[in-house]
């Protein structure tokens, strides 16, 4: 434990106002016993700042131009766990049922897939995989081309999934040994970069799903998983209603394996596909 952490300590009511900001600022809601977490993921930033207290960060929250310290703490707050491929059954759905949908569909336009919530960038250029995949079983599909639009609140997990380089022990996380020697490359350090091909259809911006997405445009899929478990059921609820507007009608949704829609049948119909279960826009 670092001096700064033994010097850190969190009383009710200090836990309570800064969960109060994190809620408001990014749509987090932390349960009470989560004080362990506010302590492990602050502590570099109270040790570099030499707030002695919670409190102290909190007033320094809501001073004028404390916008660095607030995108800092949230970076912080933010959970960046991700896997490649993770859960898989949603891939062999992209790659078995809907681009198979689209391809057949849609001869006119781009595609566009949506992976809100991206992290380091595994889910988006995972996206990226099945769909060069897919192109390469189906010459001639897509020819428009597709864009995946990557986005998080995270800054710093948004500058590595910019750059496309993961070590060692990040890659053997889901992706199998055939998909890293086909679509990435080593670097001297032992480090692995994708290839540009895989990257040029990705597209990573910053996004608070608390926000507006109606600049973003229209989306044939959007995957959102595995973030919304973090949310209030008031909060969930009106970011699911705000996606569905940003799907076209008879678009895709899907969720984590864990998450599930709060009585939204007039946006979404629920589609089983064993595995897994995706939802269609109505």
């Amino acid at each position: 434990m670092t001096d700064g952490l033994k010097q850190f300590r969190i009383t009710p009511e200090e836990f309570r106002v800064f969960s109060e900001f994190l809620e408001r600022s990014c749509g987090i809601v932390l349960a009470e016993h989560k004080q362990y977490l506010v302590q492990s993921r602050l502590s570099k930033i109270m040790s570099e700042n030499t707030f002695s207290d919670l409190k102290a960060l909190v007033s320094a929250l809501q001073r004028p131009g404390a916008n660095q310290l607030k995108e800092k703490v949230i970076d912080a707050m933010t959970t960046n766990e991700t896997l490649w491929f993770r859960d898989i059954h949603p891939y062999d759905i992209l790659k078995n049922r809907l681009l198979p949908e689209l391809h057949t569909e849609q001869k006119k336009k781009k595609i566009r897939i949506w992976s809100a919530a991206c992290s380091t960038g595994q889910e988006p250029y995972s996206l990226s995989m099945v769909i060069d995949e897919f192109k390469k079983a189906n010459l001639g599909a897509f020819g428009l081309g597709e864009e995946i639009i990557a986005t998080d609140i995270s800054s710093s997990a948004l500058q590595q999934a910019r750059s496309g380089r993961y070590e060692m022990l990040a890659l053997g996380r889901g992706l199998d040994k055939d998909r890293l020697m086909k679509h990435f490359s080593e670097n001297a350090d032992g480090s692995w970069t994708i290839s540009p091909a895989l990257k040029s259809r990705v597209r990573f911006q910053s996004i608070n799903l608390l926000g507006q997405y109606s600049a973003m445009g229209q989306f044939d899929i959007i995957f959102c998983r595995n973030v919304l478990i973090y949310f209030s059921a008031d909060v969930k609820t009106e970011i699911l209603r705000k996606m569905r507007r940003q799907l076209n009608t008879g678009g895709y949704l899907i969720l984590g394996a864990s998450e599930s829609l709060p009585g939204l049948s007039d946006c979404y119909k629920m589609i089983h596909c064993r595995p897994g279960i995706i939802y269609q826009a109505i």
